[in-house]
């Protein structure tokens, strides 16, 4: 720490920014992202300065370090830093943020800006910063203009305590900083005697108050990123609402969830649905379809299920528990919709997670807060059991026909990999067809994988940057991408040469937009396959070779088995996997609706 002084004392940018990130560092910041620039270069030298301590990753393209960033607080479950030059360089972070908002992701955004004088007078590269991300961070201001007083050294401080406390509570998201800084930007004196405050300086002193509040390893997150048990505070257990207890026709929905202790979160799960004996229809972006012994009334094929009109009918509950986000499914939407049960949704954050508008009672606790009491059942449990059976028999149907499919069909990758990766992987799954694939056929396993996604926004932004910012530093881990996704962000390759670790990307090459074939549009042609299919024609091979990638086309299901089951340790990899994409989207509509057609409860 000390050998930073004599940078900290060159001028007073300089001296501002090492308080900045000597306070963030004593907090428990371990990540900033930094794109290169002007304005920024105080930041850039202070942040250099704390390397170890701090990593400090350069990433040229700020719409890919915003989303390496994202994945990188998304695997850690602590904020990462973000910081950019003046300009437009902020404004690429915008999608980014607004996932980060909706997915409730910690971020901390330094974006660095000119002086007050040289706004709105054409000074380069100036535009107008404040509240540039709108409404979506959890709070955002401008800093004073660096300053040598002892007093205002402090608000600086306590300015980013508060920054990085905003960015945890009371929900996880983004906050914003603009930080504007006057010439000179690199550690060059500017005039200003600093001698009397360095002689006077006690660092130890200063910074006595920070407490590293970073969540133990131990405590539970919220479902998607949202506000952390303090490892301080015990469990205060919630008792059950008497209407569950007395119900007898309920049913758990495990919607869409990448808690930071995922077992933990699947076993809380677990013991309340034993303790009502209701089934729960676990969404494939749950943790909970990873961790199957922990259930005993685990159903995984309610899409498919739903589609039979009279199960649906048979099947219609009096109340429903959703914990977290409501899942992808369009027919369990649909079916919740037209059934109209009471409904409870926990989940800790502030937001409203009721895109229904049912009778909805929020509970804004975690599902670990609840105390699940056992009940005497009064009354018969068929309703479980009929859920249950149906599963096994749907199941038995889609396992023994995806067994049987030898060509390279898109749905199969799903399942597939469900059963085949390592222990434990980190998974990034891309949204469009991707996700939808994993909720209809990610089959239940033990493996503990671990799902990642960007289903706040539910956009293709920064898909391969996120991925890698989840892999960055983490087990070996695996992409499950479309060919646009990973086309509309062929920069994150750029980040490959400051990765730490592995990354495999499976490719489902369909040549265009998979999911525009399974909507009407798709009858419409022209317009549809020039403004929606989009084919691009690109040679993935010869674009790995660019950036220097390794690439290998997929030609059998065992050689991805192989490919998959180990993993490499190092680099990043492509796997492509080529398939019809008019050929897949009819499998779809012949199949979907025949594997629960013949299933009587």
């Amino acid at each position: 720490m000390f050998d930073l002084m004599p940078i900290a004392f060159k001028n007073i940018n300089q001296l501002w920014a090492y308080i900045l990130t000597e306070t963030l560092k004593r907090l428990g910041l371990t990540c900033a992202i930094i794109c290169p620039g002007s304005r920024s270069t105080p930041l850039v030298v202070a942040f250099a300065q704390q390397v170890p301590e701090i990593e400090a990753i350069s990433i040229l393209d700020e719409r890919s370090a915003a989303f390496f960033a994202l994945g990188q607080a998304q695997a850690t479950g602590r904020p990462v830093v973000l910081v950019c030059t003046s300009g437009t360089a902020g404004a690429n972070f915008y999608s980014a943020v607004i996932e980060a908002s909706y997915s409730r992701v910690p971020l901390l955004i330094l974006t660095t800006d000119r002086p007050l004088e040289l706004r709105d007078c054409h000074s380069g590269q100036t535009i107008d910063q404040l509240r540039l991300y709108g409404n979506y961070p959890n709070w955002q201001t401008e800093l004073a203009l660096p300053s040598a007083d002892i007093g205002m050294l402090a608000y600086l401080r306590q300015m980013v305590i508060h920054s990085w406390e905003r960015a945890q509570t009371p929900t996880k998201g983004p906050v914003h900083l603009n930080i504007p800084f006057r010439d000179p930007l690199a550690p060059l004196p500017d005039g200003t005697d600093l001698s009397y405050l360095q002689s006077q300086f006690q660092p130890e002193d200063f910074f006595a108050g920070i407490v590293n509040t970073t969540p133990c390893p131990m405590t539970s997150d919220a479902p998607l990123g949202g506000t952390p048990r303090p490892h301080w505070l015990p469990h205060a257990p919630c008792p059950m609402p008497k209407e569950w207890k007395e119900c007898d026709r309920g049913i758990i929905i495990a919607g869409v969830a990448q808690p930071q202790q995922p077992e933990e979160y699947c076993r809380a799960i677990a013991q309340l649905s034993q303790a009502l004996k209701w089934p729960v229809l676990a969404e494939g972006l749950s943790p909970v379809r990873n961790y199957a012994e922990l259930n005993p009334y685990l159903i995984s094929t309610y899409d498919l299920i739903l589609r039979n009109q009279q199960l649906a009918k048979q099947l219609a509950p009096k109340m429903v528990i959703q914990v977290g986000e409501m899942p992808t499914s369009k027919e369990l939407r649909t079916w919740i919709d037209a059934t109209q049960p009471r409904r409870w949704i926990i989940d800790p954050s502030d937001q409203n997670l009721d895109p229904l508008h049912g009778r909805t009672t929020h509970l804004r606790i975690s599902v670990e807060d609840i105390k699940a009491e056992e009940r005497n059942l009064s009354f018969s449990s068929d309703y479980g059991k009929k859920w249950c059976d149906a599963e096994a028999k749907v199941r038995l149907v889609v396992d023994q026909t995806m067994g049987k499919i030898d060509e390279i069909i898109e749905s199969k990758a799903a399942w597939l990999i469900s059963q085949i990766l390592p222990p434990g992987t980190p998974l990034f799954i891309a949204n469009s067809m991707p996700v939808r694939d994993v909720e209809y056929f990610w089959k239940p396993n033990n493996l503990g994988v671990r799902s990642h996604f960007n289903r706040g926004a539910n956009g293709i932004d920064g898909t391969l940057s996120t991925a890698l910012g989840i892999a960055h530093r983490q087990q070996s881990s695996v992409m499950l991408t479309g060919d646009l996704a990973l086309l509309h962000d062929t920069n994150g390759f750029l980040i490959r040469n400051k990765f730490v670790g592995h990354l495999t990307i499976v490719l489902i090459n369909n040549n265009g937009g998979g999911i525009f074939e399974m909507l009407p549009i798709a009858k419409f042609d022209p317009p549809f396959e020039e403004f929606f299919g989009t084919p691009q024609d690109i040679d993935f091979a010869q674009l790995c070779a660019t950036y220097n990638v390794q690439h290998e086309l997929i030609t059998s299901w065992q050689q991805l088995q192989q490919r998959l089951n180990p993993l490499p340790i190092m680099g990043t990899r492509v796997l492509e996997v080529r398939t019809n994409r008019k050929a897949d989207a009819k499998w779809r509509q012949d199949n979907l609706g025949k594997f629960s057609a013949n299933i009587a409860i």
